[in-house]
């Protein structure tokens, strides 16, 4: 687990933050730059396709390495090819832009699959008892992963002679290739270790044709959404021209309403398939409705309706501050190896303590109660950045906003996880982890994706003080959740 770990925290960092300091010394504007934090949504819409990797066999893969790694080494090496690809562009040439979001983009899809997998094998492996040491392993691993992707290709890419001031194109793609290479430690761990015994008849009740049918439902769903989304670009960008405003406001809307329709024709696309019989419908019951029925059924529709919405919300002041810091720090004049040592190294091992922390206070206190403190702690650290705005290039300030940002930012990551963890039920675990840890970052890294936009409009400091007020309603969230799951209770 501890390498399955470093195999999936690799591959986030690439498409997120080292890959914002890539295309800022590629001379990519600002607003364009956390655009691409877009590349990772697949994280947060892997529930779409967990049920899939979870019941359906692939050829050749599955009778020989078995459901859970063959899936396993399918997606690593398609990781593999993604950073590869990223590598072969040059984003100093605009026009190639383009690839490397379709390259991003493969990367975060392909990387969210081996999420979905490494979690339903933690699950499978061992038995309950030692879940606990099998989770601890995995994330230390994960943090190890983002180490590497963070700081080492930031070392690397200024190692081999790329800055602010002397782009090299070479410098990033040789990055980009030794991260490449790196993921044989994930490939190599999939084919050493063995498959969890299942029983390979519940695994796969169904026909081969019902499995293919639905893969085939899934992927004209897919295929809806990406044309409808594309396709609605210019029109959106006319509209308003037409009004007569591009603010960060009137974009925003304008593209939630462009999302919200392609989400919509890849829905009736689906129903109009279940409807006509392209697919089995007991089958996408079983895989789709059941877990988020039993989740109703369970906590009641105005409960589940009020934690749905502190899921979705909870990590919203730290995600969407985070999609840009790095820009940030380019900005107030740090290097890359500043950047390396203090955000990368530093940071990391301080969310680590900040994790520890949360999981012994949690234990002390009760889950609740940290998860109120994480969310104030994580709102007000974001104040700690005006004062870094303010003061520009000093590394002792750096070193401080990091450590309290960091530190709140693991206490309150692992009371979310043990809050997460005691909402699921163990008969739907796949499905409903899947779901809420994608609901978790969907809307934080949407808005994310307008941060550029939001600071050069309003200024850095005006956008520290907008963070904050984002995590304001999340107080009220977990006042209301904690006073239903009581009544529960009682």
């Amino acid at each position: 687990m501890l390498f399955l770990g470093f195999s999936a925290g690799l591959p986030i960092l690439l498409i997120f933050s080292s890959l914002s300091l890539w295309l800022r010394e590629a001379g990519v504007d600002r607003s364009a730059v956390t655009f691409f934090s877009w590349a990772a949504l697949g994280y947060s819409f892997k529930f779409v396709w967990a049920p899939l990797v979870d019941k359906i066999p692939l050829p050749f893969l599955s009778r020989y390495l078995g459901r859970r790694r063959g899936w396993l080494l399918l997606a690593q090496l398609a990781i593999i090819l993604s950073i590869v690809a990223m590598a072969l562009v040059d984003p100093a040439n605009h026009a190639n832009l383009t690839w490397m979001a379709l390259a991003a983009v493969s990367l975060g899809f392909c990387s969210a699959t081996q999420d979905i997998v490494i979690d339903a094998y933690r699950i499978e492996a061992v038995d309950s008892r030692l879940q606990g040491m099998m989770s601890a392993s995995y994330i230390a691993g994960y943090r190890v992963g983002m180490i590497v992707a963070g700081a080492g290709a930031l070392f690397l890419a200024s190692g081999f002679g790329s800055t602010m001031e002397v782009y090299s194109y070479q410098a990033w793609q040789w990055s980009y290739l030794i991260m490449a290479a790196v993921m044989l430690v994930g490939m190599m761990t999939t084919l050493m270790v063995s498959e969890p015994q299942v029983n390979e008849e519940a695994a796969y009740p169904y026909p081969t044709r019902d499995y293919l049918e639905l893969l085939l439902l899934f992927a004209v769903s897919v295929s809806v959404f990406a044309l409808v989304f594309f396709l609605s670009a210019q029109p959106v960008t006319a509209l308003k021209q037409a009004m007569g405003t591009d603010g960060p406001l009137a974009t925003f809307v304008l593209e939630s309403l462009r999302l919200m329709v392609a989400v919509a024709a890849a829905y009736a696309t689906a129903r109009m398939g279940l409807t006509i019989g392209v697919s089995n419908r007991q089958m996408v019951s079983m895989s789709y409705i059941e877990p988020i029925r039993d989740f109703f059924r369970q906590h009641g529709v105005k409960t589940s309706l009020l934690l749905l919405a502190l899921i979705g919300s909870y990590r919203i002041s730290d995600i969407v501050l985070g999609v840009i810091s790095n820009v940030f720090y380019q900005d107030m004049a740090f290097s890359k190896d500043e950047i390396a040592w203090a955000v990368k190294t530093f940071g990391v091992i301080m969310a680590v303590l900040g994790g520890f922390l949360g999981g012994l206070l949690s234990m002390r206190y009760g889950v609740i109660r940290i998860l109120l403190i994480g969310a104030i702690l994580s709102a007000l650290t974001n104040l700690l950045f005006i004062a870094l705005a303010s003061a520009g290039h000093d590394l002792g300030l750096l070193y401080l906003v990091i450590s309290a940002d960091n530190l709140s930012a693991g206490l309150a990551s692992a009371a979310f996880v043990a809050f997460l963890s005691s909402l699921t039920n163990v008969s739907f675990t796949a499905m409903q982890y899947a779901l809420f840890s994608s609901l978790m970052t969907l809307l934080p890294k949407f808005l994310g994706g307008y941060s550029g936009t939001f600071v050069s409009n309003m200024g850095y400091s005006n956008f520290f003080i907008l963070t904050t007020l984002l995590g304001l309603p999340v107080l009220l969230l977990i006042v209301l959740a904690r006073r239903c799951l009581q009544l529960e209770e009682q």
